[in-house]
Protein backbone atom coordinates (compact mmCIF):
# COMPACT_ATOMS: atom_id res chain seq x y z
CA UNK A 1 0.00 0.00 0.00
CA UNK A 2 2.69 2.50 0.76
CA UNK A 3 4.41 1.57 -2.32
CA UNK A 4 1.83 2.58 -4.41
CA UNK A 5 0.84 5.82 -2.16
CA UNK A 6 4.54 6.94 -3.06
CA UNK A 7 3.93 6.38 -7.02
CA UNK A 8 0.55 8.43 -7.02
CA UNK A 9 2.66 11.13 -4.73
CA UNK A 10 5.55 11.06 -7.45
CA UNK A 11 3.16 11.51 -10.15
CA UNK A 12 1.19 14.33 -8.80
CA UNK A 13 4.39 16.15 -8.23
CA UNK A 14 5.59 15.38 -11.88
CA UNK A 15 2.44 16.75 -12.86
CA UNK A 16 2.81 20.11 -10.59
CA UNK A 17 6.22 20.37 -12.28
CA UNK A 18 5.12 20.08 -15.73
CA UNK A 19 1.90 22.13 -15.61
CA UNK A 20 4.34 25.14 -13.68
CA UNK A 21 6.03 25.37 -16.96
CA UNK A 22 9.72 26.77 -17.86
CA UNK A 23 11.09 28.15 -14.80
CA UNK A 24 13.43 31.19 -14.88
CA UNK A 25 16.16 31.87 -12.45
CA UNK A 26 18.26 34.81 -12.32
CA UNK A 27 21.43 33.35 -11.35
CA UNK A 28 23.60 36.46 -11.69
CA UNK A 29 23.19 40.15 -12.14
CA UNK A 30 26.13 42.29 -12.81
CA UNK A 31 25.88 45.53 -10.83
CA UNK A 32 27.30 48.98 -11.34
CA UNK A 33 27.52 51.64 -9.31
CA UNK A 34 25.21 54.57 -9.41
CA UNK A 35 21.46 55.66 -9.42
CA UNK A 36 19.10 52.90 -10.85
CA UNK A 37 16.98 55.29 -12.30
CA UNK A 38 20.22 57.57 -14.06
CA UNK A 39 21.75 54.76 -14.78
CA UNK A 40 25.26 56.19 -14.78
CA UNK A 41 28.61 55.02 -13.00
CA UNK A 42 31.48 52.57 -13.24
CA UNK A 43 30.61 48.62 -13.58
CA UNK A 44 33.20 46.77 -11.79
CA UNK A 45 31.89 43.30 -12.72
CA UNK A 46 31.27 44.64 -16.15
CA UNK A 47 28.27 45.59 -18.19
CA UNK A 48 26.02 44.54 -21.34
CA UNK A 49 26.52 41.32 -20.85
CA UNK A 50 26.77 39.09 -23.89
CA UNK A 51 26.19 35.69 -24.96
CA UNK A 52 27.63 32.43 -22.83
CA UNK A 53 29.64 29.36 -23.75
CA UNK A 54 29.87 26.18 -22.06
CA UNK A 55 33.57 24.88 -21.23
CA UNK A 56 34.82 21.83 -21.34
CA UNK A 57 35.93 22.33 -17.29
CA UNK A 58 31.60 22.55 -16.67
CA UNK A 59 31.59 26.34 -16.12
CA UNK A 60 30.33 29.03 -18.17
CA UNK A 61 31.95 31.83 -19.53
CA UNK A 62 30.92 35.18 -20.68
CA UNK A 63 31.61 38.81 -21.55
CA UNK A 64 30.41 42.45 -20.96
CA UNK A 65 30.73 44.77 -23.46
CA UNK A 66 31.03 48.02 -20.92
CA UNK A 67 33.16 49.01 -17.87
CA UNK A 68 30.95 52.37 -17.26
CA UNK A 69 27.24 53.11 -18.14
CA UNK A 70 26.11 56.61 -18.90
CA UNK A 71 27.29 56.31 -22.50
CA UNK A 72 25.36 54.64 -25.22
CA UNK A 73 28.17 53.46 -27.08
CA UNK A 74 30.18 51.26 -24.56
CA UNK A 75 33.85 50.86 -24.28
CA UNK A 76 36.23 48.48 -22.22
CA UNK A 77 34.38 45.16 -21.03
CA UNK A 78 35.25 42.45 -18.92
CA UNK A 79 35.80 38.41 -19.14
CA UNK A 80 34.09 36.45 -16.59
CA UNK A 81 32.91 32.29 -15.37
CA UNK A 82 30.29 31.07 -13.51
CA UNK A 83 30.15 27.81 -12.05
CA UNK A 84 26.46 25.88 -12.34
CA UNK A 85 25.74 26.94 -9.27
CA UNK A 86 26.11 30.16 -9.75
CA UNK A 87 29.35 31.33 -8.48
CA UNK A 88 30.45 34.58 -10.07
CA UNK A 89 34.33 35.07 -11.10
CA UNK A 90 35.82 38.47 -12.45
CA UNK A 91 38.24 36.99 -15.19
CA UNK A 92 40.02 40.37 -16.86
CA UNK A 93 39.31 43.86 -17.58
CA UNK A 94 39.90 45.74 -20.49
CA UNK A 95 41.45 49.18 -19.69
CA UNK A 96 41.97 52.07 -21.25
CA UNK A 97 45.13 52.29 -20.89
CA UNK A 98 47.34 55.14 -19.86
CA UNK A 99 46.09 57.15 -23.30
CA UNK A 100 42.96 55.68 -23.58
CA UNK A 101 44.14 53.35 -26.76
CA UNK A 102 42.85 50.22 -25.39
CA UNK A 103 45.63 48.12 -26.16
CA UNK A 104 44.40 44.91 -24.51
CA UNK A 105 41.27 45.64 -26.84
CA UNK A 106 38.33 47.07 -26.44
CA UNK A 107 34.48 45.54 -26.79
CA UNK A 108 34.88 41.58 -26.34
CA UNK A 109 32.47 38.60 -28.13
CA UNK A 110 32.28 35.78 -27.37
CA UNK A 111 34.21 33.31 -25.50
CA UNK A 112 35.62 29.59 -26.14
CA UNK A 113 37.30 27.60 -23.84
CA UNK A 114 40.15 25.98 -26.15
CA UNK A 115 41.65 22.24 -25.39
CA UNK A 116 44.28 23.67 -23.45
CA UNK A 117 41.75 24.69 -20.40
CA UNK A 118 42.67 28.59 -21.24
CA UNK A 119 39.82 30.82 -22.47
CA UNK A 120 39.77 32.65 -25.76
CA UNK A 121 38.40 35.22 -27.89
CA UNK A 122 38.59 38.29 -29.62
CA UNK A 123 37.18 41.93 -29.35
CA UNK A 124 36.17 44.30 -31.95
CA UNK A 125 37.79 47.78 -31.39
CA UNK A 126 41.00 48.50 -29.63
CA UNK A 127 44.92 46.80 -30.14
CA UNK A 128 46.12 50.30 -32.13
CA UNK A 129 48.72 53.29 -30.71
CA UNK A 130 47.73 56.98 -31.30
CA UNK A 131 44.19 57.10 -31.03
CA UNK A 132 40.86 56.73 -28.45
CA UNK A 133 37.38 55.25 -28.46
CA UNK A 134 36.48 53.02 -31.53
CA UNK A 135 39.78 52.66 -33.44
CA UNK A 136 41.55 49.82 -34.01
CA UNK A 137 40.52 46.36 -35.57
CA UNK A 138 40.26 44.69 -32.27
CA UNK A 139 42.85 41.74 -31.19
CA UNK A 140 42.95 38.21 -30.04
CA UNK A 141 43.32 37.19 -26.88
CA UNK A 142 43.57 34.55 -23.92
CA UNK A 143 43.40 33.69 -20.39
CA UNK A 144 43.88 31.30 -18.02
CA UNK A 145 40.52 29.88 -16.67
CA UNK A 146 41.39 31.60 -13.43
CA UNK A 147 42.19 34.63 -14.86
CA UNK A 148 45.73 34.71 -14.65
CA UNK A 149 48.31 35.35 -17.31
CA UNK A 150 45.64 37.63 -19.66
CA UNK A 151 47.80 37.51 -23.43
CA UNK A 152 47.08 39.03 -26.55
CA UNK A 153 47.89 36.99 -28.89
CA UNK A 154 47.31 39.20 -32.19
CA UNK A 155 46.50 42.71 -33.04
CA UNK A 156 44.20 42.70 -36.31
CA UNK A 157 45.10 44.64 -39.19
CA UNK A 158 48.93 45.15 -38.23
CA UNK A 159 50.24 43.67 -41.40
CA UNK A 160 50.17 46.03 -44.58
CA UNK A 161 47.04 46.31 -45.93
CA UNK A 162 45.60 44.14 -43.24
CA UNK A 163 46.48 40.87 -44.69
CA UNK A 164 45.78 39.51 -41.57
CA UNK A 165 42.07 40.27 -41.47
CA UNK A 166 40.31 43.15 -39.22
CA UNK A 167 36.99 43.03 -37.54
CA UNK A 168 37.00 39.52 -35.81
CA UNK A 169 32.85 39.89 -34.60
CA UNK A 170 31.89 36.25 -34.51
CA UNK A 171 32.72 33.63 -31.82
CA UNK A 172 36.04 30.99 -31.92
CA UNK A 173 35.07 27.32 -32.47
CA UNK A 174 37.68 24.49 -31.78
CA UNK A 175 37.94 22.40 -34.81
CA UNK A 176 38.69 18.42 -34.91
CA UNK A 177 42.37 19.35 -35.00
CA UNK A 178 42.10 21.01 -31.57
CA UNK A 179 42.84 24.32 -33.13
CA UNK A 180 40.94 27.40 -33.23
CA UNK A 181 39.13 29.10 -35.87
CA UNK A 182 37.51 32.28 -36.88
CA UNK A 183 36.37 34.75 -39.25
CA UNK A 184 37.27 38.33 -39.81
CA UNK A 185 34.72 40.21 -41.40
CA UNK A 186 37.28 42.47 -43.37
CA UNK A 187 40.79 42.35 -44.23
CA UNK A 188 43.01 39.59 -45.81
CA UNK A 189 44.47 39.66 -49.48
CA UNK A 190 41.54 41.90 -51.64
CA UNK A 191 39.39 42.90 -48.18
CA UNK A 192 37.07 40.49 -48.32
CA UNK A 193 37.43 38.81 -44.80
CA UNK A 194 39.47 35.68 -43.74
CA UNK A 195 39.24 32.22 -41.65
CA UNK A 196 42.21 32.54 -39.18
CA UNK A 197 43.16 29.37 -36.70
CA UNK A 198 45.12 29.95 -33.87
CA UNK A 199 47.28 27.05 -32.34
CA UNK A 200 46.88 26.69 -28.40
CA UNK A 201 50.05 24.89 -27.95
CA UNK A 202 52.14 28.51 -28.80
CA UNK A 203 49.56 30.85 -29.56
CA UNK A 204 50.68 31.18 -32.79
CA UNK A 205 48.07 33.05 -35.21
CA UNK A 206 47.64 32.17 -39.07
CA UNK A 207 45.27 33.38 -41.92
CA UNK A 208 44.51 30.10 -43.57
CA UNK A 209 41.47 31.28 -45.79
CA UNK A 210 41.03 34.41 -47.73
CA UNK A 211 37.59 35.43 -49.43
CA UNK A 212 37.27 36.50 -52.60
CA UNK A 213 34.07 38.43 -53.40
CA UNK A 214 33.44 36.63 -56.94
CA UNK A 215 33.55 32.82 -55.73
CA UNK A 216 33.57 32.61 -51.58
CA UNK A 217 32.00 36.21 -50.83
CA UNK A 218 32.74 39.03 -48.40
CA UNK A 219 31.70 39.69 -45.10
CA UNK A 220 31.73 36.15 -43.15
CA UNK A 221 29.51 36.33 -40.30
CA UNK A 222 30.74 32.95 -38.70
CA UNK A 223 31.30 29.70 -38.67
CA UNK A 224 29.43 26.46 -37.47
CA UNK A 225 31.11 23.00 -36.93
CA UNK A 226 29.64 20.30 -39.03
CA UNK A 227 29.71 16.73 -37.39
CA UNK A 228 32.27 15.66 -39.93
CA UNK A 229 34.74 18.31 -38.72
CA UNK A 230 33.98 20.79 -41.27
CA UNK A 231 32.86 24.19 -40.98
CA UNK A 232 30.16 26.54 -42.79
CA UNK A 233 28.50 30.05 -42.86
CA UNK A 234 27.39 33.05 -44.52
CA UNK A 235 29.06 35.08 -47.12
CA UNK A 236 27.50 37.76 -49.48
CA UNK A 237 29.21 37.64 -53.03
CA UNK A 238 28.44 38.51 -56.67
CA UNK A 239 26.15 35.87 -56.51
CA UNK A 240 24.54 37.29 -53.68
CA UNK A 241 24.07 35.58 -50.22
CA UNK A 242 26.25 32.45 -50.40
CA UNK A 243 26.76 29.55 -48.07
CA UNK A 244 30.64 29.07 -47.61
CA UNK A 245 32.03 25.32 -46.63
CA UNK A 246 35.58 24.98 -45.08
CA UNK A 247 37.90 22.16 -44.76
CA UNK A 248 40.02 22.58 -42.10
CA UNK A 249 42.42 19.08 -43.09
CA UNK A 250 43.04 20.87 -46.64
CA UNK A 251 42.41 24.84 -46.32
CA UNK A 252 39.94 23.95 -49.26
CA UNK A 253 37.35 27.10 -49.28
CA UNK A 254 34.32 26.86 -51.57
CA UNK A 255 30.81 28.59 -51.54
CA UNK A 256 27.64 28.33 -53.25
CA UNK A 257 24.43 31.01 -53.80
CA UNK A 258 21.65 30.08 -51.89
CA UNK A 259 19.27 31.61 -54.11
CA UNK A 260 16.76 33.46 -51.82
CA UNK A 261 13.83 34.16 -53.64
CA UNK A 262 11.37 37.36 -54.26
CA UNK A 263 8.10 37.78 -52.39
CA UNK A 264 6.18 39.80 -54.97
CA UNK A 265 8.98 41.79 -56.62
CA UNK A 266 10.79 41.97 -52.76
CA UNK A 267 13.61 40.19 -52.36
CA UNK A 268 13.95 37.91 -49.06
CA UNK A 269 17.16 37.52 -47.04
CA UNK A 270 18.17 35.49 -44.38
CA UNK A 271 21.29 33.92 -41.84
CA UNK A 272 22.13 30.65 -40.93
CA UNK A 273 22.55 30.07 -37.29
CA UNK A 274 22.67 26.23 -36.37
CA UNK A 275 22.46 22.91 -37.38
CA UNK A 276 19.27 20.82 -36.94
CA UNK A 277 18.66 17.39 -35.83
CA UNK A 278 17.96 16.26 -39.72
CA UNK A 279 22.07 17.62 -40.49
CA UNK A 280 20.36 20.31 -42.47
CA UNK A 281 20.78 24.27 -41.18
CA UNK A 282 18.51 26.56 -39.88
CA UNK A 283 18.56 30.17 -39.55
CA UNK A 284 15.59 33.03 -39.61
CA UNK A 285 14.87 34.92 -43.28
CA UNK A 286 12.81 38.31 -43.72
CA UNK A 287 11.47 39.83 -46.30
CA UNK A 288 12.59 43.17 -46.99
CA UNK A 289 9.90 46.39 -46.43
CA UNK A 290 7.85 43.95 -45.02
CA UNK A 291 7.27 43.14 -40.96
CA UNK A 292 7.98 39.68 -39.90
CA UNK A 293 10.13 36.42 -40.02
CA UNK A 294 10.54 33.08 -40.64
CA UNK A 295 12.26 29.62 -40.34
CA UNK A 296 14.70 28.94 -43.56
CA UNK A 297 15.94 25.45 -43.93
CA UNK A 298 18.69 24.41 -46.33
CA UNK A 299 20.90 20.90 -46.98
CA UNK A 300 24.50 21.54 -46.15
CA UNK A 301 25.54 21.52 -49.89
CA UNK A 302 23.30 24.72 -50.26
CA UNK A 303 20.73 22.96 -52.00
CA UNK A 304 16.70 22.49 -51.49
CA UNK A 305 16.52 25.63 -49.53
CA UNK A 306 13.17 26.34 -47.83
CA UNK A 307 11.44 29.29 -46.65
CA UNK A 308 8.68 28.25 -44.03
CA UNK A 309 5.84 30.88 -43.40
CA UNK A 310 6.16 33.51 -41.33
CA UNK A 311 5.98 32.43 -37.69
CA UNK A 312 5.73 36.47 -36.68
CA UNK A 313 4.19 39.58 -38.13
CA UNK A 314 5.47 41.56 -36.15
CA UNK A 315 7.69 44.38 -37.14
CA UNK A 316 11.61 43.91 -36.57
CA UNK A 317 10.63 40.34 -35.33
CA UNK A 318 12.06 40.81 -32.36
CA UNK A 319 16.00 40.80 -33.44
CA UNK A 320 16.91 37.18 -33.45
CA UNK A 321 20.41 36.69 -31.69
CA UNK A 322 20.91 33.36 -31.41
CA UNK A 323 19.19 30.14 -32.77
CA UNK A 324 19.97 26.50 -30.79
CA UNK A 325 18.78 23.19 -31.52
CA UNK A 326 17.78 21.87 -27.95
CA UNK A 327 17.17 18.18 -26.79
CA UNK A 328 13.87 18.28 -27.40
CA UNK A 329 14.41 18.24 -30.94
CA UNK A 330 13.38 21.79 -31.43
CA UNK A 331 14.59 25.41 -32.33
CA UNK A 332 15.07 27.77 -29.37
CA UNK A 333 15.59 31.53 -30.17
CA UNK A 334 16.95 33.98 -27.96
CA UNK A 335 15.35 37.43 -29.08
CA UNK A 336 16.69 40.46 -28.19
CA UNK A 337 13.93 42.86 -28.64
CA UNK A 338 10.97 40.12 -28.14
CA UNK A 339 8.52 39.13 -31.30
CA UNK A 340 5.82 39.51 -28.48
CA UNK A 341 5.47 42.87 -28.88
CA UNK A 342 6.16 43.74 -25.34
CA UNK A 343 9.89 44.90 -26.60
CA UNK A 344 11.85 43.40 -23.90
CA UNK A 345 13.05 40.47 -25.67
CA UNK A 346 11.48 37.06 -25.56
CA UNK A 347 12.63 32.74 -25.88
CA UNK A 348 10.77 31.15 -28.31
CA UNK A 349 10.26 27.83 -29.95
CA UNK A 350 9.98 26.51 -33.08
CA UNK A 351 9.22 23.82 -34.88
CA UNK A 352 11.78 22.43 -37.58
CA UNK A 353 9.83 20.30 -39.28
CA UNK A 354 7.37 23.25 -41.03
CA UNK A 355 9.02 26.37 -39.24
CA UNK A 356 6.11 26.98 -36.99
CA UNK A 357 5.88 28.67 -33.33
CA UNK A 358 5.38 26.27 -30.37
CA UNK A 359 5.65 28.59 -27.43
CA UNK A 360 6.72 32.09 -26.35
CA UNK A 361 8.22 32.86 -23.26
CA UNK A 362 8.06 36.53 -22.26
CA UNK A 363 9.73 37.09 -18.44
CA UNK A 364 11.93 40.09 -19.38
CA UNK A 365 11.46 43.39 -18.52
CA UNK A 366 12.91 46.35 -16.92
CA UNK A 367 11.79 45.50 -13.18
CA UNK A 368 12.41 41.64 -14.17
CA UNK A 369 15.06 39.44 -12.06
CA UNK A 370 16.11 38.18 -15.31
CA UNK A 371 16.80 41.36 -16.46
CA UNK A 372 15.51 42.65 -20.36
CA UNK A 373 16.96 42.00 -24.14
CA UNK A 374 17.87 38.59 -23.93
CA UNK A 375 21.31 37.51 -26.05
CA UNK A 376 21.41 34.12 -26.53
CA UNK A 377 20.71 30.55 -25.72
CA UNK A 378 22.92 27.31 -24.59
CA UNK A 379 22.19 23.87 -23.38
CA UNK A 380 23.89 22.35 -20.85
CA UNK A 381 24.37 18.39 -20.56
CA UNK A 382 21.22 18.10 -18.27
CA UNK A 383 19.08 19.77 -20.36
CA UNK A 384 18.90 23.06 -18.66
CA UNK A 385 19.79 26.34 -21.04
CA UNK A 386 21.36 28.99 -19.85
CA UNK A 387 21.17 32.41 -21.23
CA UNK A 388 22.18 36.04 -20.66
CA UNK A 389 20.22 39.79 -20.97
CA UNK A 390 21.86 42.76 -21.78
CA UNK A 391 20.70 45.15 -19.62
CA UNK A 392 18.61 45.43 -15.97
CA UNK A 393 18.37 42.95 -12.97
CA UNK A 394 17.72 43.61 -9.49
CA UNK A 395 20.61 45.19 -7.85
CA UNK A 396 20.85 46.75 -4.20
CA UNK A 397 20.44 50.20 -2.91
CA UNK A 398 22.64 52.91 -4.98
CA UNK A 399 23.56 50.50 -7.23
CA UNK A 400 21.85 49.11 -10.67
CA UNK A 401 21.88 46.07 -12.62
CA UNK A 402 23.22 46.02 -16.30
CA UNK A 403 22.59 42.52 -17.14
CA UNK A 404 22.54 38.91 -15.94
CA UNK A 405 22.99 35.24 -16.55
CA UNK A 406 19.60 33.30 -15.71
CA UNK A 407 18.57 29.73 -16.06
CA UNK A 408 15.67 28.24 -17.89
CA UNK A 409 14.07 24.87 -16.53
CA UNK A 410 12.34 24.27 -19.65
CA UNK A 411 11.71 20.45 -18.75
CA UNK A 412 14.45 19.28 -21.82
CA UNK A 413 16.13 16.06 -21.65
CA UNK A 414 19.84 15.69 -21.22
CA UNK A 415 21.84 16.59 -24.17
Amino acid sequence: MKKITLVVLFALLAGSAYAAGPQFAALYTLTCDGSQFQRTGPCPDGGRAGALSLGSDGNFYGSAQDSMEGSSSPTGGTVYSLTPAGKFTLLHTFGAGTTETYPEGNLPGLLRQGPDGKIYGTTLFGGIDGCNGYCGYGVLYRVNANGSGFQVLHKFCSEANCADGGESVSGLVVGTDGNLYGTSFSGGTGGYGTIFRVTPSSGAFEVVSNFNFSTTGESPSGLILASDGTFYGDSFGSLGEMLFHYTEATGNLTAVALNFPEFNGLPSSGSLMTFGPNGNLYGVYGIYGVSGAGVVEVDPDGTNLQLFPFYTTLEGAGSPQTMLSASDGNLWVANLNGSSGEGYGDVITLSPSDGSLIQTLSPFSSTAAVGAYPAGLIQAPNGILWGSTYSYGKAPKNHFGDGTVFSLNAGLPPR
